[in-house]
């Protein structure tokens, strides 16, 4: 920084930090502004600042901003030598940066230099010294300047363009190589239905060869010879091609539309859901996919190629198979004239699917004849038996082997079985410390019980003990638990800490898998099959799950599930649960969204007269559960109303 020092002769001897006023980089600068100085003032104590900073710096604190000695305005000079030097220092870099820097962006150390208008006096200032040859030397140089210097921002303008329209295009062509495999793929499985469809054409007679032998039926050969020309022409009608036949394509095709209303329905929800069945077409034939256009990998694949065609074939098959739900009977859980909250909070069928039990905050599990409710035409069903708990019951299981044996599980903690033919318990658990929400027999050991509790416990029970065999640990409140039902020793259960907890009995130390994923606490887990499972949560969805797989397979949408258990049943393919707006809803396994729903009607006393209003209801269904190998589905709500419902 450039200082003053009084010297002998009265005058002013400038210096820098780096030694004389020659060190030019640094020491024309403002201590304060770090800028060339303008209008240079010494103060008293021999320090130079611009005479903008340091008035205005006197204005704020009257000290020196370098050595802090107290200053008044009256205390600093105009430093005249250091402001010529300056000015000499700024002609003579001028003229040398703006021949450097024809842009005018010339530097000075770190700062910028004057630009265009001082670049111009500079050249009116010294053109009369020019000679002829000096400006055509001068011309020569700078229009070569001029025309690098214009190519070089045109070739930079235009190359960031280029990067530009050369990723776009990469993606465009990756998209297209995408689509053509798909295509490719997409006509490849169209002829192998189109063979499938000719063999089964060929596979049946012709309708000419039907009409000359049936010349001379009886009427009730007559009739069947009719209905067999009509499945042929129905069978004509599907084929893609146009075939040799008596009527034309579309002749056909209204044909086969007016004789063939199924049909027509499943064609109306598979384009209902034609993105979803679009996404799992190519989910299903994804290896097919991927590895089209690898001569090796595509032969090894050639055995698989079918079968991801096959499922497909199977989920949309199973997917269009149902329409709506039908009720087949309607059963009250409780005859309350008051119409006190009566919710069922379970429902079973036992191994042979006879029987169902049903069980909930009454205190009771009322067991019923499927058959003989089926029917009765009148809806007024009494139970086979009736057993009553010392508690609100919150889960009911039947054995697997003993037909008549079932377990509870209740709001004070405790497991019971009890004999359904005696209507007795006869066995109790008492070692939960809380409220027990479910409670699972073991399918492969039927002397085996698992339980899980707000206590935070999974407790294992064996019919020949009279206390628990084992207790794992789940470190939060367990709302659900089952059985594999292909293994005697692994088991799923669900928390409030948002996951689903699969585990080893042999090797309980710690989980075989933790399944993360939901948002709020899982209420229910169900086994698909041996290696698949499906958890509802609070966070009003349901999420498939593979045990070799950490990350959920799909989730399931569309139900609203908040703060209630609301049920969750499955027969392997269909999945069913209830919802908070009082309906049921079911799922097929292959896709995210609902199949199909039915909405229960709002429950009413015998001293109500009007119906409620749908918003002021606080009904929900509460249990559901599917009678294996059939399409009949039994659901609950929170009126203790009870449906059976058959998928039609």
């Amino acid at each position: 920084m450039a200082t003053g020092e009084a010297g002998s002769s009265g005058g002013t001897v400038l210096h820098g930090i780096g030694g004389t006023i020659e060190n030019k980089n640094n020491d024309y600068l403002c201590p304060i502004c770090f800028e060339l100085i303008d209008e240079a003032h010494i103060t008293r104590c021999g320090h130079t600042f611009c005479y903008r900073c340091i008035t205005k710096s006197l204005e704020v604190n009257s000290r020196c901003p370098k050595c802090s000695d107290i200053l008044g305005q009256q205390d600093i000079f105009p430093n005249f030598l250091l402001n010529e030097l300056v000015s000499k220092y700024k002609s003579r870099i001028k003229g040398v940066s703006e021949l450097h820097y024809p842009d005018g962006k010339g530097r000075l150390g770190s700062e910028i230099v004057p630009q265009n208008d001082h670049l111009r006096d500079f050249v009116a200032a010294e053109s009369a010294n020019l000679t002829l040859p000096d400006v055509n030397v001068m011309l020569e140089v700078l229009t070569q300047r001029k025309q690098l210097l214009e190519a070089e921002s045109c070739a930079a303008q235009n190359k960031l363009l280029h990067e530009f329209l050369e990723n776009v295009l990469q993606q465009k062509e990756e998209r297209d190589r995408q689509l053509h495999k798909e295509i490719d793929l997409i006509k490849r499985d169209m002829e192998v239905v189109e063979n499938i469809l000719r063999d089964v054409q060929k596979k049946c007679p012709r309708v000419e060869d039907l009409k000359k032998s049936g010349a001379n039926d009886s009427d009730q050969m007559s009739d069947i010879r009719k209905e067999m020309i009509n499945l042929i022409n129905n069978i004509d009608s599907s084929m893609v091609k146009p075939s040799e036949g008596d009527y034309s394509t579309n002749q056909k095709q209204n044909e086969f539309s007016s004789s063939s209303s199924s049909l027509a329905i499943r064609r109306k929800r598979m384009h209902a859901h034609f993105e979803d069945f679009v996404q799992c077409y190519f989910d299903n034939r994804a290896k097919e996919h991927l590895f089209s256009h690898s001569g090796k990998i595509q032969d090894s694949t050639c055995q698989t190629s079918s079968s991801g065609l096959n499922v497909f074939r199977e989920n949309l098959v199973k997917f269009s198979r149902y329409n709506s739900l039908r009720p087949l009977a309607t059963l009250n859980y409780s005859w309350d004239i008051f119409n006190n909250p009566t919710i069922v909070s379970s429902i079973e069928f036992d191994k042979d699917n006879e029987f169902f039990a049903i069980a909930g905050v009454t205190k009771r599990i009322k067991i019923f004849d499927y058959g003989a409710v089926i029917r009765d035409s009148v809806d007024i069903h009494y139970p086979s038996v009736q057993m009553v708990s010392d508690s609100k019951i919150s889960c009911i299981s039947w054995n697997s082997y003993y037909k008549n044996m079932l377990a509870s599980s209740d709001y004070e903690g405790i497991v019971a079985v009890w004999d359904a033919e005696a209507g007795q318990k006869t066995k109790v658990f008492h070692e939960h410390e809380k409220r027990c929400w479910s409670v699972d027999f073991n399918n492969m050991d039927s002397r085996l019980i698992a339980s899980g509790s707000d206590d935070a416990r999974v407790k294992l029970w064996s019919l020949n003990m009279e206390y628990s065999v084992a207790s794992l640990d789940a470190k939060a409140n367990v709302c659900c638990v089952k059985f594999n039902p292909k293994s005697s020793h692994h088991l799923a259960f669900g928390s409030a800490d948002h996951c689903v907890h699969y585990y080893d009995l042999r090797n309980m130390k710690d989980a075989l898998c933790i399944f993360k994923g939901h948002r709020k606490a899982v209420s229910y887990v169900k086994f698909l099959n041996r290696e698949e499972i499906v958890s509802a949560s609070t966070d009003s969805q349901l999420k498939m799950w593979n045990i070799n797989n950490s990350h959920y397979l799909r989730s399931f949408v569309g139900h609203v599930n908040e703060k209630n258990f609301v049920g969750l049943a499955t027969d392997g393919d269909y999945i069913v649960c209830g919802s908070e707006n009082n309906a049921v809803y079911v799922y097929y396994k292959g896709l995210s969204k609902q199949l199909l729903s039915y909405k229960f009607g709002a429950a009413r006393s015998l001293l109500e007269f009007q119906e409620k209003r749908e918003e002021d209801l606080n009904e929900f269904v509460s249990a559901v559960c599917w009678r294996q190998n059939s399409n009949v589905v039994v659901a609950a709500n929170s009126q203790g109303l009870i449906k059976i419902l058959e998928l039609v």
